[in-house]
């Protein structure tokens, strides 16, 4: 389990979808290619601007050794997400 901001959560990770989940609620999952193309990423709104879309990116990175990139189409959200 781990805990960002006082949050506390499980990470399942299986091959192209990363999800963070508590014991109520889905706080965020991320689908990905190969390539690192992030073909989906959502954060529950209740646990929005707490670092865990970041944290998901993170995981991509260390998994694929490379830069995480968007695909088309993104959302306003997303493009601000990935001008970090």
């Amino acid at each position: 389990m781990s805990k960002l901001n006082n949050i506390n959560y499980n990470i399942d990770l299986s091959d192209g979808v990363i999800t963070f989940k508590n014991i109520n609620t889905t706080l965020g999952f991320v689908r990905y290619n190969q390539e690192a193309e992030v073909e989906y990423i959502f954060v529950n709104p209740i646990f929005r601007r707490k670092g865990l879309a970041k944290k998901l990116l993170n995981i991509i990175e260390k998994k694929t050794n490379l830069k995480p990139i968007p695909q088309d189409p993104i959302s306003p959200l997303g493009e601000k997400l990935f001008k970090i």
